[in-house]
């Protein structure tokens, strides 16, 4: 992670107050409080909520990027990969393992699952406890919920000098009501864990990933949010049976609560600003080799590298080989390094 990305996740992660992480979190957890107790009821059917839902993406409208733009899922992503998309340098095509593309397909899957999910709590659970759930989806004017194809947006940013656009669409924008009868807009960001029921658990998962975190925080301004939740979803469980304590100690949902303040978002603009900047100026930024695994440029970046950041770059592998790093990291450095060089010896990769 370079110190550009150390910074910005320090921030984001630091900022909260208690008061505001209390209470957004309350939120979060009240989300999977009914989460769970829908999942543990009788699944419900509703054939006409269903055909709406496929009405609805058959009809889906197109909103297409104006230029140039920032997505929110790369909010937090290698500066170099980010000054090359601004310069729409070539993206990398590449063939992936199957079960890569069945990984990406499951973790679409579940984020469809919550969606619907939701929509179905607030149509059925009070019918079927005789209590209302306070969370549900905001509408568009065509009765549309906004999620996915129905919140994309282009939203202008003018800032130092440079005006740019936030381009993306969210997992949802909820309606929560509080206890009082208030209705408060919540963004909704679900994540999946499929590797192992322990990355949900509550020793090893104790914060969100501070490049969820950044998304988030850059939805904020493109919906007018304060509030959000990232939720995540484990796919992978210890058995169908649990011992007595151990759903408790080892979740396969978790949510965690932020308040997006005006200083967050300050944060990640600030970070546009300087890529924005950097193209202007004709000076790529710093290579974050520890964000290379999804780095969607990789040929491009590889073939613009000077011979000063080759050597920067050699003595970083080198000194990740020799540190205390997990296995993981030390082999993507060590990949990384060899594509780049078999791309500047002209080789096929």
């Amino acid at each position: 992670m370079t110190a550009d990305k150390r910074k910005l996740a320090a921030q984001l992660l630091s900022n909260s107050e208690p008061e505001s992480t209390s209470f957004a979190q309350s939120v979060a957890d009240e989300l999977v409080s009914y989460l769970n107790e829908w999942h543990s009821l009788p699944e419900t059917w509703d054939t006409q909520l269903d055909t709406d839902i496929y009405r609805w993406y058959a009809n889906a409208p197109n909103v297409f990027p104006k230029r140039p733009y920032f997505s929110p899922s790369a909010a937090n992503a290698c500066p170099r990969e980010l000054y090359h998309k601004a310069l729409n340098a070539p993206k990398d095509v590449e063939s992936k393992p199957p079960y890569q593309g069945r990984w990406t397909r499951l973790g679409t899957a579940i984020g469809d699952m919550i969606q619907r999910d939701i929509l179905f709590m607030a149509k059925h659970f009070g019918k079927k406890t005789g209590r209302v759930c306070p969370f549900d989806f905001e509408r568009n004017e065509d009765g549309t919920p906004v999620f996915e194809d129905f919140a994309k947006r282009n939203h202008k940013i003018e800032r130092g000098g440079q005006t740019f656009y936030l381009y993306g669409t969210c997992d949802g924008i909820m309606r929560y009501v509080t206890a009082d009868g208030e209705i408060l807009r919540v963004g909704l960001e679900i994540k999946s864990k499929q590797t192992t029921a322990a990355r949900t658990s509550l020793h090893s998962m104790r914060e969100p990933d501070p490049k969820h975190v950044a998304q988030c925080v850059t939805y904020g301004p493109m919906y007018g949010v304060d509030y959000y939740v990232i939720l995540y979803v484990n796919a992978s469980k210890k058995s169908w049976v649990y011992p007595e304590g151990e759903f408790e100690k080892t979740p396969d949902i978790r949510a965690f609560g932020l308040e997006i303040k005006p200083h967050d978002i300050d944060a990640i603009l600030d970070r546009f600003v300087d890529i924005r900047n950097a193209v202007d100026a004709g000076e790529p930024p710093e290579l974050d080799l520890g964000a290379w695994t999804f780095n969607n440029f990789k040929t491009a970046i590889a073939k613009s590298l000077t011979d000063d950041e080759m050597a920067v770059i050699r003595g970083k592998v080198a000194q990740m080989r020799k540190s205390g790093a997990y296995a993981s990291t030390k082999q993507q450095y060590a990949e990384a390094l060899e594509f780049i060089e078999r791309v500047r010896e002209g080789e096929a990769v």
